[in-house]
């Protein structure tokens, strides 16, 4: 969807308070953020959907605070990285993000189960600030001056987290039999 079109749509629902206006922008947009939080979770599916739907919820009754500073998405995408480690903060005292299982029952409907369930553990490796630079930029297809917007750090601060991201998923991968030179 066109920035013009997201900004047309963010009017419509902040002055008419047109819904359908906000479900076109919700279908455009669910995907990618279930997305973000299947891979932020290391695959738990039901966990995502619930971050997404807290994500949305917040958007609409916050969508009169969207200034068009920046992008649409990157305005949601704040709102998501906020949602996640508000839950993170939240579940701190209880568990770890790492303790958690991979959803095996949404894997079995991808291909290369194996290798997927790989990615996550490998993900789970990373720091949680790490593994959202990760997977903005390499799953999400952000540019690094967006994503430094989203979680409100310095580019040089997202290009060394993605480094080092980047350094400790290849360690990873190749420890447990993924090597670039294989074919």
């Amino acid at each position: 969807m066109s920035q013009l079109n997201d900004i047309s749509l963010v009017a419509q629902v902040v002055v008419f308070k047109n819904t359908k206006a906000f479900d076109q922008l919700v279908k455009e947009y669910q995907s990618p953020i279930r997305r973000f939080f299947l891979n932020l979770t290391c695959g738990d599916s039901e966990l995502s959907d619930d971050l997404a739907q807290d994500t949305f919820i917040k958007a609409y009754t916050n969508i009169a605070s969207f200034r068009n500073l920046s992008s649409f998405s990157t305005w949601l995408y704040r709102i998501a990285y906020n949602v996640f480690y508000d839950y993170i903060r939240s579940r701190k005292e209880t568990a770890d993000l790492d303790t958690r299982e991979i959803d095996a029952i949404n894997s079995t409907e991808q291909e290369n189960i194996g290798q997927k369930m790989d990615v996550y553990q490998s993900l789970k490796m990373l720091k949680e600030v790490e593994r959202t630079c990760i997977t903005l930029f390499y799953m999400e297809d952000i540019s690094i001056d967006k994503i430094a917007g989203i979680i409100g750090v310095p580019s040089g601060t997202v290009k060394s987290h993605l480094s080092r991201g980047k350094e400790k998923l290849a360690t990873y991968l190749k420890q447990n039999g993924y090597d670039r030179n294989r074919q």
